[in-house]
């Protein structure tokens, strides 16, 4: 810091000021968003965009929603954090809501989709150390191009090497498979095998839906082997594809699901759920974390539960879907840029065909030029993950910006 510059100092922030003081583990935009409405958001010279990213699937009501404004403002003049050693009423009431909403009984509550999922791969160690002691039970079979978080455990059942390497030693005993490939699966699966662990939708693979008829053979693979069956719905939770949780379009139910993302609507909180059965194996003191169940994060993820977990929204995600993927369909056809457009619900992606192999960014930056946010999946997928709530006059407004976005290149 300079000598003439106070922490307080109103000059104005910009992109560089992240390369002085910021770890360069990211490479952000130029543009700096200042403020949100619903699904357009501002930046610091005023310039406004449609969100199409929606945070990474996680602003899924949108920005300054007035639900979850009211939430965080009631319980930030009530109490704001407790330890573990007491429990309160936001959590009670966002747990009760989560059990009878899905196949699970009981709620471990953490703050990111990184921290359920390293929750839930302890206790799928944890139950199987604790059922068949001496089976040597601890292998994981997991999916290549997988995405589970950035824990050194949850990145190596993730079947990306990228996020691996450099990082040796690592945790062994995890195996991957081919996604949607079942004689794939039946290779690696044994009776050492603890735990299946997958995303009903492949998320930063590629946006890459699990076939029905996949899943369920995945399921009896894990009933034939005593293994469990981990969901990673942290991107497809919570209203994403069209159903409160993946899982149950899939008619495939789980022994572990893991969520988070918009769960708090952009407020950080995860959470892993389970059966009374198998959380046995989580008593006291085997796991823990210090914000997990805090009740400023509850208070507000009930609103975002309350709000997307109704007939009205989650059918509206799946008109959206149809309406986004058509327009999508028809500006790779008439610009000669995607081969197809995939995915569930609200969570799309438009695969770059060859002559666009590897140059799905070239797509984002244009869309910052011409006033659209959308992300990647990869090198060659442009990724649609927008508010569930996103106006139709919205999807229009966004959809003509990110046409002349991909005319400007193509």
């Amino acid at each position: 810091m300079s000598d003439n510059q106070s922490p307080n100092s109103s000059s104005k922030y910009s992109r560089a000021t992240f390369d002085e003081v910021m770890v360069p583990n990211y490479n952000p935009a130029s543009i700096i968003p200042e403020r949100g409405e619903g699904s357009k958001v501002w930046d610091q010279n005023g310039k406004d965009y449609i969100d199409f990213a929606g945070g990474i699937a996680v602003t899924a009501l949108g920005h300054n929603h007035p639900g979850m404004l009211k939430a965080l403002k009631e319980q930030s003049e009530k109490i704001w954090h407790l330890s573990n050693v007491f429990t309160n009423k936001p959590a009670l009431e966002l747990a009760q809501k989560l059990t009878d909403a899905t196949f699970a009984d009981k709620v471990f509550f953490c703050n990111s989709g990184g921290e359920a999922n390293e929750a839930a791969f302890k206790l799928v160690r944890k139950y199987a150390n604790d059922n068949y002691p001496d089976q040597g039970k601890s292998e994981i079979v997991a999916f290549k191009q997988a995405f589970h978080g950035r824990t050194l455990f949850t990145v190596c059942v993730g079947g990306q090497p990228k996020y691996t390497h450099g990082y040796e030693p690592l945790p062994q005993g995890i195996s991957h498979g081919e996604f949607n490939n079942i004689e794939a699966l039946e290779g690696l699966i044994n009776d050492k095998t603890c735990a299946v662990v997958m995303e009903p939708v492949q998320g930063e693979g590629g946006i890459i839906p699990a076939d029905p008829e996949f899943a369920k053979a995945v399921r009896e693979l894990c009933d034939k082997h005593n293994a469990l069956l981990v969901f990673d719905e942290v991107q497809t939770g919570v209203g994403r594809t069209g159903h409160l949780y993946a899982y149950q379009g899939l008619g495939v139910t789980p022994d572990i699901l893991t969520t988070a993302k918009a769960m708090g609507g952009g407020f950080p909180i995860g959470a892993m759920l389970t059966t009374t059965k198998i959380s046995k194996s989580m008593g006291v003191g085997t796991h823990g974390s210090t914000y997990g169940g805090n009740p400023l994060a509850c208070a507000i993820s009930n609103v975002v539960i309350d709000e997307i977990n109704t007939p009205e929204m989650l059918n509206g995600v799946k008109e959206k879907s149809a309406k986004i993927k058509a327009r999508l369909e028809s500006i790779g056809e008439k610009y000669d840029v995607f081969e197809t457009v995939r995915g569930e619900g609200l969570l799309i992606g438009a695969v770059c065909n060859e002559k666009w192999q590897g140059k799905a960014r070239e797509f984002l930056v244009s869309g910052w030029e011409h006033g659209v946010m959308c992300l990647v999946a990869g090198l060659s997928v442009v990724r649609f993950a927008p508010a569930l709530n996103i106006t139709n006059e919205e999807i229009d407004l966004g959809l003509d910006r990110f046409e002349k976005a991909v005319a400007a290149i193509a």
